[in-house]
C-alpha cells in the first residue's frame, strides 16, 4: 500500500481502534484460481502475536477457503470513515484558487498467513465471541444458545474458521494532514455542519482527533 509520510499512522492504539470500530475486513489472497477476495467480520486480539491476531469464519463453499488452505500470504483491509472533500471548504480558495477536490479516508492493512480451522468447537467459540461483541449493548442480547443445538450444528458444518497472525500492520489516514491548519479546520467544520450536503460527522470527528 502506497503511504505518503504525511498520511502514515503507526500508533497501534489508533490502528486497533479502527479495526474494532469497522470490523468488516476484506480478505485478499492469490491461489490456483488467481486473486480471491471476500468480506468477513473479524474479531481482533491485540495481545496475541507480534501485531495481534484476526479471527473470522467464511462459508466452506467460498473459493477463498481453498486458496487460504495453501498457506498463501493474505491481506485484510479495514476501511474506516471516508468522504468527498470540496475545495470550497478551504480558506485558501479565496486567496489563490489553486485548490482541487480530494477524498479523505482512513484504512488499515493487515498482512499475514492464514490458518483454516475446521474444528467445530473452535467455530462455535468464534461465533459466540463475535456475537457477544456485537450484541453486548442490546437489552436482551442474542446468543447461539437461543437456537436449537442441532440447528447451530448444521450452520457450523457449512463454515470454516480463519485465523491470521498479523505479521505487519499499516495505517493510511488521508485526513488533510498535507494542508495548512486553516484548510484542515475548514474541512472539519464543513463535514460536521448539518447544512452541508457532504456532511460526515464521523469523518469530521476522526479528523479532529488526529489533526487538531
Amino acid at each position: 500500500m502506497y503511504i505518503p509520510e504525511a498520511f502514515r499512522v503507526d500508533d497501534p492504539e489508533v490502528l486497533h481502534a479502527l479495526i474494532r470500530s469497522h470490523p468488516l475486513g476484506t480478505v485478499i489472497t492469490s491461489g490456483s484460481g488467481g486473486l480471491q477476495a471476500s468480506p468477513a467480520p473479524f474479531l481482533f486480539d491485540a495481545a496475541e502475536g507480534l501485531h495481534g491476531t484476526l479471527r473470522a469464519h467464511l462459508a466452506r463453499a467460498n473459493p477463498l477457503i481453498d486458496a487460504l488452505r495453501g498457506g498463501a500470504e493474505c491481506l485484510v483491509l479495514f476501511h474506516g470513515p471516508q468522504g468527498y472533500v470540496s475545495p470550497s471548504w478551504y480558506p485558501a480558495k479565496q486567496q489563490h484558487h489553486k485548490v482541487v477536490p480530494t477524498w479523505n479516508y482512513a484504512m488499515v492493512q493487515a498482512r499475514g498467513r492464514a490458518t483454516v480451522i475446521d474444528d467445530a468447537a473452535w467455530l462455535r467459540e468464534q461465533i459466540a465471541a463475535l456475537t457477544a461483541e456485537h450484541e453486548a449493548h442490546r437489552d436482551a442480547p442474542w446468543s447461539p444458545d437461543d437456537s436449537p443445538a442441532e440447528f447451530i450444528a448444521g450452520m457450523i458444518a457449512g463454515i470454516a474458521g480463519v485465523e491470521i497472525a498479523i505479521e505487519a500492520l499499516d495505517g493510511k489516514f488521508n485526513l488533510s494532514q498535507n494542508r495548512g491548519r486553516a484548510d484542515r479546520d475548514g474541512v472539519i467544520d464543513a463535514l460536521g455542519s448539518p447544512d452541508d450536503p457532504h456532511r460526515h460527522p464521523e469523518l469530521a470527528a476522526l479528523m479532529q482527533g488526529l489533526t487538531r
